[in-house]
């Protein structure tokens, strides 16, 4: 299985240039064999980019862009749907391919057989679990001391629940740090929330640039067709 990348070697668009690389240089990095198919100056090339990429993953226009990843004759994605696929360490899924023993991919393949097999931890061998009439027994025979206990002595009975109320009057003071903890807790978790929030707005003004260099890159592209079509005609 060959792995298929249609690149536009001439693009005058940074934001594809910058999706073409990235795409490959990961290609490489992990050793995979693909081949990069130029759809600038060669247009069967282009052609059987457009044809070949499902209808329900074109943009609205109907012209999808650089780069678009095939498996063979199977539709991959374009570098939206590789950039996820990176993101949850599912490129060879993505890609088709079977990942190489030892690879943070196969590990969480492993992980899920086991969770789907409903394979369990040694710890929750229930096979260990005491049994119910002996855990019952041994309540029991807690009660019969305790009771034993406060008929002998009365006196360190109370001695005891003495200790017991001072216990919690210690309890009780230590409340009060713990809350200051919260306040903390919930400070950081709002200073959190707020770098999320920043951060989410710094990709929509990334992805609404990419969105005007692509649409760009569109025009351009167009342009280029109609200009050939243009000399062909006169050329005829």
């Amino acid at each position: 299985m060959v792995i298929k990348v249609f690149l536009a070697s001439s693009s005058g668009s940074t934001a594809i240039k910058k999706k073409q690389q990235d795409v490959v240089a990961f290609l490489e990095a992990l050793k995979v064999d693909y081949t990069q198919l130029d759809i600038a100056c060669n247009e069967a090339n282009r052609m059987w980019m457009r044809q070949n990429v499902p209808e329900e993953k074109k943009p609205a226009n109907g012209i999808p862009l650089p780069p678009q990843i095939f498996n063979e004759e199977s539709y991959c994605g374009d570098y939206d749907t590789f950039f996820d696929a990176k993101e949850d360490n599912t490129v060879y899924a993505f890609l088709g391919l079977p990942p190489p023993p030892g690879s943070k991919e196969a590990a969480q393949a492993d992980k899920a057989h086991i969770v789907e097999n409903g394979t369990h931890a040694e710890g929750n061998d229930e096979s260990t679990e005491v049994p119910v009439e002996e855990r019952n027994g041994v309540a029991h025979r807690k009660k019969e001391q305790a009771a034993d206990e406060e008929g002998e002595g009365g006196e360190e009975v109370e001695g005891e629940t003495a200790d017991d109320e001072a216990a919690e009057g210690e309890t009780a003071g230590d409340e009060a740090p713990a809350e200051e903890e919260e306040t903390v807790e919930e400070t950081d978790e709002q200073a959190h929330a707020e770098q999320e929030e920043q951060e989410e707005a710094d990709d929509e003004r990334e992805e609404e640039d990419l969105q005007s260099e692509e649409e760009e890159e569109l025009r351009q592209l167009e342009e280029e067709e109609e200009a050939e079509v243009q000399e062909e005609e006169e050329a005829k």
